[in-house]
C-alpha cells in the first residue's frame, strides 16, 4: 500500500498544461559574424609652391591700379558732359546697349540660353505630345480603301494661350517660308463687347505656347504674311487702322502704322493682301473696309502712303447716270466690302464681296466703274477665293448658308452648295484643283471634292462643341487644315487619303486596276496613220506626255464644270 500511494503523490505533484490551447515556442536570432576589411588609399598628389614678393612689385601694382581707376572715372565724366546735348532717342539707345552688356555678362539671360531654352522646350512637347506627332507624320486612315467617296479628318494639336480667352478667331495665316508657322488674329464678330487685339505665331513643334505674341488697342480682323520677306506682318484692325510687325523684333510695336493723317480706314478692315513690289521695289499691300475703299498702302521710309483704288459704289447706283449717282452715293454712302482676292496671272484683276450679297469684278486700271456683278447672294459674303490652277474659277461663302462656284466669264453661279448653317469661311486645297473646304457655325468642316461627288461633301465633321468655327486655312505643304473658333482655340486637322486625291494619283490607280484585271496584258499596238493624220496624232500624244500635273488639275475641272468647250484664255 506504501508504494502505491507514493506514485500516486508524485503524479500530483506534476503540473498539468492545458491541452486545448496551450503552445510552446523558442527562438534565437542569428548574430553576423565580425569582418575587419582594411583599404589602403593613394595620396592625393600635392605640388610645393612658394613666392617672393618684393616691395617694387608691390609698388608697380599699386599704381596700376590708380591709373585704371583714374581712365574710367575720365570716361564717365565725357559721358556725364555728353548727356544734356543728347536727344531722348540717344538716351534710350544708351540705355538699350547697358541692358545689352548687362545681358551678354549674364549667361542665364543671354541669348545662347534662351536659344538652348527653346529647343529643350521643344524636346519636351514632342516627347509629351508623341502619339500626336506619330499620327502627323505616319498615321493613314485604311478603311479609305473600303469607302469611296468618303473621307475623315484626324484632330491633331489644339492651340490655346490663357491671354485670349473670351476672343474670337478672326485671321488665320500660314508662313509662306516655314510651313510650321502660322499667324493668329484674336478680336471678336461681337461689336458691342469689343476689346484689345492680340497676335500669336504658333509653330507645330511647340502647341502648348506661342513663339511670338503682340498686342494692338483694338481687336485684330485680318492679318497675312509678305510672300518673300516671310517676318514681316501686315495687320488690319476694328478701328480701321493697318499696322505691319516684323515678328523678328521683340518689341510690341509696329514698325509701320496708319494714323488719321495717313489717310486709316473709318470701319473695320476686313482683310488685307500683299501684293508684288512695285518698280521702285516698295512693298505695299491691300486692304478693304466696310467703309467702301479699297485701298493701296505703299511702305515708304518714315510712314505708310496711301492710295485709293476703288471706292464700292452700291450696285444700283454703280450702273445709274453720273449726276443721280452722285446725289444718291452722297446720300446712302458706299457699300461696305468685306473681303477680296486678286487673280493668279492677272494682276490688275480682282473680286470683292459686299455686305449686301453682291460681287463685283473689278481692276486696278479703272476705279470709277465696276468690270462685272455676279448676284446669287442674299446676305454677307463672307469669303471669295481664286482657284489655285485654273484662272476662271472661283468660290464664295455667304451668310445665306451656300458656298458657291462661279465662272467669272458668266454672271450666274456654275454650282450651289447648301451647308444648313452660316458659313464662315471657305478656302481651296494647294494640292488639287477640285478639293475645297468650309467651315459653318454649327462647328462642322465640310470637305468636298467634286471629282467625286458634285453634290454632297466628302467629309462633314463636327469638330468642336458648343463654338462656332470662323475660319479655315490648308497647310501649303502638308495634309493639314486648322480651323479657329469663336472662344479662342485653334485646332490642326489632318486629311485622311481620300481627301488629299490628285489627278496623277487616280491616274495611277486607274493603271494598277488595268493591271490587275489583266486588261493591260492583252494590248495590241495601235494601227499607223498616214499623213497628215498621223502627225496630228503623234502632236497629240507630245502634248499628253508633256502635261504638267498643274495643267491635269485644270483639264479635270474643265471637264468636271463643262469648260473645256471654252478656249483656255487669260482673265481680263
Amino acid at each position: 500500500a506504501a508504494p502505491e500511494g507514493g506514485a500516486g503523490a508524485a503524479v500530483s505533484d506534476k503540473k498539468l498544461r492545458n491541452q486545448f490551447n496551450y503552445s510552446e515556442r523558442a527562438s534565437q536570432t542569428f548574430n553576423n559574424p565580425l569582418r575587419e576589411r582594411p583599404t589602403v588609399t593613394e595620396p592625393p598628389p600635392s605640388v610645393g609652391f612658394n613666392s617672393m614678393v618684393t616691395q617694387w612689385e608691390v609698388f608697380d601694382a599699386f599704381l596700376e591700379d590708380i591709373e585704371v581707376k583714374s581712365i574710367a572715372k575720365d570716361k564717365s565724366s565725357q559721358q556725364q558732359q555728353k548727356k544734356p546735348q543728347a536727344g531722348g532717342g540717344e538716351k534710350e539707345e544708351e540705355e538699350e546697349t547697358q541692358k545689352e552688356s548687362a545681358k551678354e555678362g549674364d549667361i542665364v539671360h543671354s541669348a545662347a540660353m534662351s536659344k538652348s531654352l527653346k529647343v529643350m522646350e521643344r524636346m519636351v512637347n514632342q516627347n509629351t505630345y508623341d502619339d500626336i506627332a506619330q499620327d502627323f507624320k505616319y498615321w493613314d486612315d485604311q478603311s479609305d480603301t473600303f469607302k469611296e467617296g468618303e473621307g475623315t479628318l484626324l484632330p491633331l494639336w489644339k492651340f490655346f494661350t490663357d491671354k485670349v480667352r473670351r476672343k474670337h478667331v478672326t485671321a488665320l495665316c500660314w508662313n509662306p517660308e516655314y510651313y510650321d508657322l502660322f499667324a493668329v488674329g484674336y478680336g471678336s464678330y461681337d461689336f458691342m463687347k469689343q476689346g484689345s487685339g492680340v497676335i500669336c505665331c504658333f509653330s507645330l513643334k511647340n502647341p502648348s505656347h506661342p513663339e511670338y505674341s503682340f498686342t494692338t488697342e483694338t481687336g485684330v480682323m485680318c492679318l497675312d504674311f509678305h510672300p518673300q520677306h516671310s517676318s514681316l506682318l501686315a495687320v488690319g484692325c476694328y478701328d480701321g487702322t493697318v499696322m505691319i510687325f516684323d515678328i523678328r523684333n521683340k518689341l510690341n510695336k509696329p514698325i509701320f502704322q496708319s494714323t488719321v493723317k495717313t489717310g486709316k480706314h473709318t470701319d473695320p478692315v476686313w482683310q488685307v493682301c500683299w501684293q508684288e513690289e512695285d518698280l521702285a521695289k516698295n512693298l505695299n499691300f491691300f486692304s478693304i473696309s466696310s467703309d467702301g475703299r479699297v485701298t493701296l498702302w505703299t511702305m515708304s521710309k518714315n510712314e505708310l502712303q496711301f492710295t485709293d483704288v476703288m471706292e464700292l459704289k452700291l450696285a444700283g447706283i454703280a450702273n445709274s447716270s453720273g449726276e443721280e449717282a452722285g446725289e444718291e452715293t452722297s446720300l446712302v454712302g458706299l457699300a461696305g466690302g468685306m473681303c477680296f482676292d486678286f487673280h493668279r496671272t492677272s494682276e490688275h484683276l480682282f473680286i470683292v464681296g459686299t455686305e449686301e450679297g453682291k460681287i463685283h469684278k473689278c481692276s486696278k486700271a479703272y476705279n470709277s466703274q465696276y468690270l462685272d456683278t455676279y448676284t446669287g447672294h442674299y446676305m454677307s459674303v463672307y469669303a471669295v477665293k481664286w482657284n489655285k490652277f485654273h484662272p476662271r474659277v472661283f468660290l464664295s461663302a455667304s451668310a445665306d448658308w451656300t458656298v458657291k462656284l462661279w465662272d467669272h466669264s458668266q454672271k450666274l453661279p456654275l454650282m450651289s452648295f447648301d451647308l444648313g448653317n452660316a458659313v464662315g469661311d471657305v478656302a481651296w486645297s494647294p494640292f488639287s484643283a477640285s478639293v475645297f473646304g468650309a467651315v459653318t457655325n454649327d462647328g462642322k468642316v465640310h470637305v468636298f471634292d467634286l471629282a467625286e461627288n458634285k453634290h454632297e461633301p466628302m467629309c462633314d465633321q463636327k469638330v468642336v462643341r458648343k463654338s462656332k468655327l470662323t475660319h479655315i486655312v490648308f497647310n501649303p505643304k502638308q495634309p493639314l487644315l486648322l480651323v479657329g473658333d469663336d472662344r479662342g482655340g485653334v485646332l490642326c486637322l489632318k486629311l485622311s487619303p481620300n481627301l488629299r486625291k490628285t489627278e496623277v494619283v487616280r491616274e495611277k490607280e486607274k493603271e494598277q486596276a488595268a493591271a490587275g484585271s489583266g486588261d493591260a496584258a492583252v494590248k495590241k499596238p495601235p494601227p499607223k496613220k498616214r499623213g497628215a493624220d498621223a502627225g496630228g496624232a503623234d502632236a497629240a500624244a507630245e502634248a499628253q506626255k508633256v502635261l504638267t500635273p498643274a495643267d491635269k488639275e485644270v483639264q479635270k475641272l474643265e471637264q468636271l464644270l463643262g469648260l473645256g468647250d471654252k478656249p483656255q484664255r487669260a482673265a481680263n
